[in-house]
C-alpha cells in the first residue's frame, strides 16, 4: 500500500501530469526497417518540419467557458491527458485523464487574486468524457466513464477511434485505448504501469459495452521497462499503427523508449489480432521492440503525438533538456518503425506566469485541414508540493491549450 505522501500527490489532479513533462525527451534517428514498410525515399514521403504556429485562442477560451460555467455541479472543469475522436455523427468525444469536476467560483479566489477557482474539495476523477457539437462543448458524461479495475488501480484514456465492430463489419462503434496504472511509492508516485486496454463504447449513446486487456505488463519485474501503447494512433492502408513507451524516466534513465504495433481495422479489441514490431519484424506475441531511443540521449517521453501528413510521419513531443518544459519538437519518418529523424523547428508554449510546466502534445486530425494542424498540449503546476491548493486556486492551471501548426518540406 502506499504510504500518505504518495496518496497525497496522486490527489494533486496532476494525472499523465507531470510525470509527463519530465520525462518527454529528444528524438533522433535510430531506424528500424522492414521490406513490407515505405523507404525514406518512396512515394510522397519528405522531411518535414513546423513552418509556422500561432496560438488558437477560439478552443482554448472554449474549454474556459465550459470550465467555468458556474450553473453545472458535476461536470468537467479541468483535466489533463487530453484525446479527442469524431464521432459518426458530427460531435467530437474528448477524453481526458485525471479531472476536476464540481463548482467553479467567480473571482477574486480566497487568496484575493482574480481568478476563477474551485474549493479544495472538489471531486477528482480518474477519467472523464466531454462532447463538442459545432465548435461548443456540451455535456459532460457519467464520471468516471471507465471504472477502476481494482482498488489502487486506475485507468487513463488514451487515443481513440471510431471503427467496425469486427473487421468487414457495417456496425461501427467507439474503441478506446486505456492505460492501466497501480498505485505505488516514489519514484512511481502517478502510478506503476500495469496493462494496456482496449475500451468498446456503443454508437450513438456511448454506452461502454466492454473492456479487454491487450497487454499486460505485471510479468515485467522492472517496472521501467513495462511499455504502453496507445498514447497516439495512425490510420493506414487497412491497419491501425498505435505508438507506445516506457517510464524509464520515472527511475532517472535519461530517455524513454518509443515502440510501435499495428492491428487490422475492426480488431482493435481482439487481443490476437495485435502485431508487435519485434526488431525486424512485425509479429503477434512478440515482445516489443524499441522503434527510437537508446536509452541514454535519445527517446520519448510516456506522451507524444504522431500524425500522417501527405505520406510522412510526423512526430510532436517535448523538445530535450530544460527547453522540455516549454518547448515542442517536431520528428519526422516514412514509416512507423522509422527512421526517425529530427529534430525540425521548435515553438515555445504559452503559459501562464509562476511555475508551470506543458507537457502530452496531441494532435487533433479531425479539427485541421487546409494544411494545417490544430495541436493541443496540458497545463500544470511544477511542483508536486502544494500541487492541489494551486490547481483549485486557479482553475485555467489545469486545462488544455490549443495551438495551429502548419507543416512544410523541411531538412
Amino acid at each position: 500500500m502506499p504510504d500518505d505522501t504518495a496518496r497525497a500527490r496522486r490527489r494533486t489532479g496532476t494525472g499523465i501530469g507531470l510525470v509527463a513533462a519530465l520525462v518527454l525527451g529528444a528524438l533522433l534517428v535510430n531506424g528500424l526497417r522492414d521490406d513490407g514498410d515505405r523507404r525514406p525515399d518512396a512515394g510522397d514521403c519528405m522531411p518535414r518540419t513546423v513552418a509556422s504556429w500561432s496560438v488558437d485562442d477560439a478552443l482554448t477560451s472554449e474549454f474556459a467557458r465550459y470550465g467555468d460555467d458556474a450553473t453545472r455541479t458535476d461536470d468537467w472543469t479541468g483535466g489533463d491527458g487530453t484525446h479527442s475522436v469524431r464521432l459518426p455523427d458530427g460531435r467530437l468525444l474528448w477524453l481526458f485523464s485525471d479531472t476536476y469536476l464540481g463548482r467553479v467560483h467567480r473571482p477574486p479566489n480566497p487568496a484575493g487574486e482574480s481568478y476563477a477557482w474551485r474549493d479544495t474539495t472538489a471531486p477528482l476523477v480518474r477519467n472523464s468524457a466531454v462532447l463538442m457539437r459545432d465548435g461548443r462543448l456540451e455535456a459532460t458524461l457519467p464520471a468516471p466513464l471507465f471504472p477502476d479495475p481494482a482498488p489502487d488501480q486506475w485507468r487513463w484514456p488514451v487515443a481513440a477511434r471510431v471503427e467496425p465492430r469486427s473487421p468487414g463489419s457495417s456496425e461501427r462503434v467507439v474503441r478506446v485505448l486505456l492505460w492501466v496504472r497501480t498505485a505505488g511509492r516514489d519514484p512511481w508516485i502517478y502510478g506503476v504501469p500495469t496493462a494496456t486496454e482496449v475500451a468498446t463504447l456503443s454508437l450513438p449513446g456511448l454506452r461502454l459495452e466492454s473492456v479487454v486487456p491487450v497487454l499486460d505488463q505485471r510479468q515485467v519485474a522492472d517496472p521501467s521497462r513495462r511499455v504502453l501503447f496507445g498514447t497516439t494512433l495512425v490510420e493506414e492502408d487497412g491497419w491501425t499503427y498505435v505508438f507506445g513507451g516506457d517510464d524509464g524516466r520515472a527511475v532517472s534513465r535519461p530517455a524513454s523508449h518509443m515502440y510501435a504495433a499495428r492491428v487490422p481495422e475492426g480488431a482493435l479489441a481482439d487481443p490476437a489480432a495485435w502485431e508487435y514490431w519485434n526488431g525486424s519484424a512485425w509479429q503477434t506475441r512478440a515482445r516489443p521492440r524499441p522503434v527510437l531511443g537508446d536509452g541514454r540521449r535519445t527517446g520519448v517521453g510516456s506522451a507524444f503525438s504522431v500524425v500522417r501528413v501527405d505520406g510522412t510521419y510526423l512526430l510532436f513531443t517535448m523538445a530535450a533538456g530544460a527547453e522540455g518544459l516549454t518547448t515542442v519538437a517536431s520528428y519526422w519518418a516514412c514509416s512507423p518503425t522509422g527512421p526517425w529523424h529530427g529534430p525540425g523547428r521548435t515553438f515555445t508554449a504559452e503559459l501562464p506566469r509562476g511555475g508551470t510546466a506543458a507537457y502530452n502534445p496531441q494532435v487533433h486530425p479531425e479539427l485541421g485541414g487546409g494544411g494545417r494542424l490544430v495541436l493541443s498540449y496540458d497545463v500544470n503546476w511544477l511542483e508536486t508540493a502544494g500541487a492541489a491548493v494551486m490547481l483549485s486556486r486557479n482553475v485555467s492551471l489545469y486545462r488544455p491549450r490549443f495551438v495551429t501548426v502548419r507543416p512544410a518540406p523541411g531538412r
